[in-house]
């Protein structure tokens, strides 16, 4: 009995104390706990994610290239939602009712329970008519967020742009991006989403059964703050920029002017161009789809994915190769009768030049000069090692950086395009082509393609005597203006600094009495080199390359202006007006000159939307080499130039 007794306690003990926890634990439900009272009252728990603001994006003086401004996104949460007058709620917002159904069915697609983006991207003015009914509409809310602005309406391709994230970024993130978000599409804003993007907050807020706020939960206890994304400081100069972009209205091209001593790229000009605003607010989709029907292709970034034939720009790279190899000195001459005997065929050349060195051969272009000097190099072991010689050379002039990507800090970029000795058994047959098959090559032509922003480079390697930076633009990170390692580290191109003198004197006389005289800066040494290269599909494209001031060079440029015709018409002049520009903050020439520039159009005509195909070379060896010299003898008059 005494143990019957016993366990009888026991159980009643146990009952006791189940008792004494339900009843506290309804005492602080109903006393304590704030959540369920607010419960009890009608009251909701809404999360609200935070959008932090994407980082600011200067120029390199500090003006400001993209900024932020705010925007509204009405959220929602499909189950919540009650009968209303639709037919209001459209106009408030500006919508109709189809487009209001598609709208909430995709809403109940994606979650009936969850919150998900109504409408995108109310203005603030439209926001406040709309906040003022947003008791009306059980089961809507509005979310802040910031989009881009951008002051000047300038660097469009150089700056990219943002949109909402996909599917694919999505998984790709592994969960950070949910969908509404947004991200950087291309350009600085792809290249730098991470350091832009900053971090999300929450905010746990009470709203009663008409979405009317009562304040944080927990006094905010629960909440994360939102962390802003660094700003950028880019390397670019907005007053050359500007320019830049002024001076290629209404044409085709591009223009890169590029720091030598650091790397930092001054100018980024993509023409034809857009105003970057175009791709913010609710008619984005419209207007991105009106640039990609354009047929002059504004969202092409030219400066790093167009690729031309460097033509008469390429001419003081193989005399520096040669140089270091020993194959020639700058007083070496070569006779120069109007032309250059290639195997049975003649590469004309626009002089007669005579007696010529290095220096005469760089400041008149001479194609028999440098067609000279490419035979030297190719077949300095004699005809039987062509492959082994060839293969040198391509590997000398990849060191200048072509061939490859220069890793600017931008995704998309092109490599050019250096040929390989493979490519060239592919046409001739293997080991049946010479020096005299590619001869094209000797001054820019065929094969042999490069970006403007590799051309602008090799200037800088020029400039600096054999070595350069990495092209960037973005020259700091953040407060503490972090600047990539990876943007100190020199590379040098392997020549000694003394061979540049030679190739610098006669780029000097290009502009002091040569083919670009015209571009002549008063009070500054600039050193260049004009070319008028190939174009299969219509006029020959302007090009010209230069940097300034000859001693501690402070630009090196670029400029690329497609079926223009000679270098020293176009790309000459818009070039020496971007390096006065830059370097006195004032254009000395007259004014009419430049609004000339400016409002010439340019644009090639439009003939076919098929894309450009070089004519294939026929199977017989002699006749592949055969219209290899006629493509040079095309190419004369803009390698002389």
């Amino acid at each position: 009995m005494n143990s019957f007794f016993a366990r009888r306690f026991v159980i009643q003990a146990i009952f006791i104390v189940m008792a004494l926890v339900l009843l506290a634990k309804l005492f602080y439900i109903q006393v304590l706990d704030e959540k369920y009272y607010l419960s009890a009252e009608n009251n909701v728990l809404r999360k609200l994610v935070i959008y932090p603001a994407r980082g600011p994006i200067l120029d390199r003086n500090g003006k400001v290239l993209v900024q932020n401004e705010p925007v509204y996104d009405i959220m929602v949460i499909p189950r919540e939602v009650k009968p209303f007058d639709t037919l209001e709620f459209c106009r408030l917002i500006g919508i109709d009712k189809p487009g209001f159904d598609k709208r909430f069915q995709k809403a109940k697609k994606y979650s009936p329970f969850r919150a998900s983006i109504f409408e995108k991207q109310l203005s603030a003015q439209l926001y406040q008519v709309f906040q003022e009914r947003l008791f009306d509409f059980p089961g809507f809310f509005v979310t802040k967020r910031t989009v881009r602005s951008y002051p000047d309406s300038t660097a469009a391709q150089f700056l990219g742009y943002i949109g909402e994230v996909n599917d694919a970024a999505i998984e790709k993130s592994g969960g950070y991006y949910r969908p509404g978000d947004y991200i950087g599409i291309s350009g600085v804003e792809k290249a730098y989403e991470p350091t832009l993007r900053g971090q999300r907050g929450v905010q746990n807020l009470m709203v009663d059964a008409f979405n009317r706020p009562k304040g944080h939960f927990a006094d905010g206890r629960y909440d994360t703050l939102a962390v802003a994304g660094e700003k950028l400081i880019s390397s670019l100069d907005l007053r050359i920029q500007q320019l830049g972009e002024r001076l290629m209205k209404n044409k085709v091209g591009s223009i890169v002017a590029i720091e030598p001593s650091t790397g930092e790229i001054l100018a980024f000009v993509s023409s034809p161009t857009y105003d970057p605003n175009l791709l913010v607010g609710r008619e984005r989709g419209n207007n991105v789809a009106k640039l990609y029907k354009d047929p002059y292709n504004p969202f092409l970034i030219r400066p790093i994915q167009a690729r031309y034939s460097p033509g008469s720009s390429f001419k003081p790279v193989d005399g520096l190769i040669a140089l270091q190899e020993g194959l020639i000195a700058p007083s070496t001459t070569f006779f120069c009768p109007h032309f250059y005997q290639a195997g049975n065929h003649r590469v004309s050349c626009e002089h007669y030049d005579g007696v010529t060195d290095l220096r005469k051969g760089i400041a008149m272009s001479c194609n028999t000069y440098f067609c000279n000097v490419f035979e030297k190099l190719i077949n300095r072991a004699g005809p039987r090692q062509t492959i082994n010689s060839f293969v040198s050379w391509r590997e000398n002039v990849l060191k200048f950086g072509l061939g490859k990507k220069l890793e600017v800090d931008l995704p998309g970029e092109s490599r050019g395009n250096v040929p390989t000795p493979e490519h060239y058994d592919k046409i001739f047959g293997k080991n049946r082509w010479r020096s005299s098959s590619i001869i094209s090559l000797a001054i820019g032509q065929a094969e042999l393609l490069a970006t403007p922003l590799q051309l602008a480079n090799i200037e800088c390697i020029i400039a600096n005597h054999g070595y350069y930076y990495t092209p960037h633009l973005i020259k700091a990170v953040g407060e503490k203006q972090i600047v990539k390692k990876e943007f100190k580290e020199r590379h040098s191109v392997e020549v000694n600094a003394q061979y540049f003198e030679p190739i610098i004197d006669g780029m000097q006389q290009v502009v002091e009495s040569g083919t670009a005289a015209g571009a002549r800066i008063p009070g500054i040494v600039m050193c260049g080199k004009t070319g008028t290269v190939q174009n299969n599909h219509g006029k020959n494209h302007s090009v010209f390359v230069a940097f300034a001031p000859r001693e501690n060079p402070k630009i090196a440029i670029a400029v690329v202006v497609e079926n223009a015709g000679y270098g020293s018409s176009w790309a000459a002049p818009i070039a020496s007006y971007m390096v006065e520009k830059y370097l006195t903050d004032s254009i000395s020439r007259p004014k009419d000159q430049i609004e000339y520039i400016a409002e010439k159009n340019l644009l090639p005509e439009l003939k076919s939307k098929a894309p450009a195909v070089k004519p294939k070379t026929k199977a017989d060896s002699s006749k592949r080499d055969t219209s290899s010299i006629k493509q040079v003898k095309t190419n004369q008059l803009k390698s002389a130039r």
